[in-house]
């Protein structure tokens, strides 16, 4: 599903740049994708969408501007990890994210279907929350987002 999803990234600059969804599903059978892989990516990101509104539609704005501390349930944390969690609230507090898409990101990752989800596929999934809002990563969250982890310096918590 991953490869599928990277793959459109890539590809599409926007969501509303991909061609409907039987012809993208043609589309990614040639390149090569298996059919089921297809199958859960695109349901994977009908599913993101619903979230995106859902989340747009219910929660304040000012949601989006709270200084809270957020608590992770024990589901949450067993689906996460402790890697993926200390990333979501680096992106956090490096403004990178907002709290309502911290949240979609949350939930895309518990629906993902594995536990722990690594790190380099919840970047693919904060990645795809982003690109899916039509929003661009700026240079430094991009370059976390990319960076691989054999060139990466240990992060410091202070």
């Amino acid at each position: 599903m991953f490869d599928v999803l990277v793959y459109l990234y890539e590809t599409y600059y926007r969501p509303d740049a991909c061609p409907e969804p039987e012809a993208l599903v043609k589309k990614l059978s040639a390149i090569g994708f298996e059919e089921d892989e297809i199958s859960q990516a695109l349901g994977w990101l009908t599913d993101l969408e619903v979230a995106n509104h859902e989340f747009a539609d219910n929660y304040p704005r000012q949601t989006a501007f709270s200084f809270g501390t957020r608590i992770y349930a024990r589901q949450e944390s067993d689906v996460l990890g402790v890697e993926a969690i200390g990333f979501i609230q680096f992106l956090e507090s490096a403004k990178m994210l907002d709290p309502i898409q911290r949240e979609i990101v949350i939930e895309r990752a518990l629906a993902a279907g594995e536990a722990p989800v690594g790190l380099e596929k919840l970047k693919v999934i904060v990645l795809m929350v982003l690109w899916s809002q039509g929003k661009e990563p700026d240079g430094l969250m991009f370059e976390e987002l990319f960076l691989d982890e054999e060139d990466a310096e240990p992060r410091l918590l202070h």
